[in-house]
Parts: C-alpha cells; structure tokens; sequence
C-alpha cells in the first residue's frame, strides 16, 4: 500500500478558517484544508508554505503544528501535518480548486469535508474553543 505524506495549512483571520474545495480527481467536490504532498528532504512547514504559494498564489507564515492525522483511503495511506497560519500577502487565488470558503467555527460543519480533513475540524474546534476560554 502507497504512504504520502503531506502538510496542510488551516489559514485563519479574525475568527475563520479558510477552506478549499478539490476541483477534480478521486475526491472532486469535497472540502479540505489546502496543502499537498512534500517533497525528498522538504520540512513540513516549507511543505505547506511551498504548496500555498503554489496552489494560491500566496505567501503564508507559520504560527504552529497544530496535529498530525493519519488515514487508510481506499488506494493509500495518508499521514497529514496540519498547521496553523497566517497571510502574509497575496489574495489567495484558486489555481487547484473551484471554490472556497471563510468559514466561522460555528459553520465549520456546513460543508462535506474530505475524511482526513475531518478529522482535523474537530483538532480546530478544541483548539479555539480552548483559546476562546483563555
């Protein structure tokens, strides 16, 4: 069974998280954090800047790892590196995907997410439940 291994970014300002919904392939229509696959030697975090300044045409900073997801699909086995981040410029520009949305952690539930994906909403949600009580 194929392994990847593949850093995701969850882009979030004033409360929302930014999400992206796959335009094509095996999981076309479903909603997941954008990232991708790393390369031979590549950290997760240049991983995920690389593949945001790819797939959206924007530079990101890192804040976080905020977890790690493992998940058995159908033709692979996924181990995904979920960071928080930032924009640092650029407009996120869909290259990779056809929609996106801003969602509120109140609305994160609202789209069909990818299923590793959604394991790391509910990472998300304890998170900024955890920081809204601080």
């Amino acid at each position: 069974m194929k392994q990847i291994r593949v850093s995701a970014a969850i882009i979030h300002e004033n409360g929302k998280i930014f999400t992206t919904r796959r335009a094509k392939g095996a999981f076309k229509g479903g909603w997941e954090f954008p990232g991708g696959k790393r390369e031979a030697g590549e950290s997760g975090e240049d991983a995920a800047i690389r593949e945001i300044k790819e797939e959206l045409q924007t530079e990101i900073g890192i804040e976080k790892l905020l977890c790690t997801v493992s998940y058995q699909y159908p033709d692979f086995f996924m181990i995904m590196d979920c960071y928080l981040a930032h924009v640092i410029s650029g407009n996120l520009t869909l290259s990779e995907h056809d929609d996106e949305r801003w969602l509120e952690i109140s609305e994160i539930d609202s789209v069909r997410w990818l299923p590793a994906d959604l394991l790391v909403v509910e990472k998300i949600k304890k998170h900024f439940a955890e920081k809204i009580l601080r």
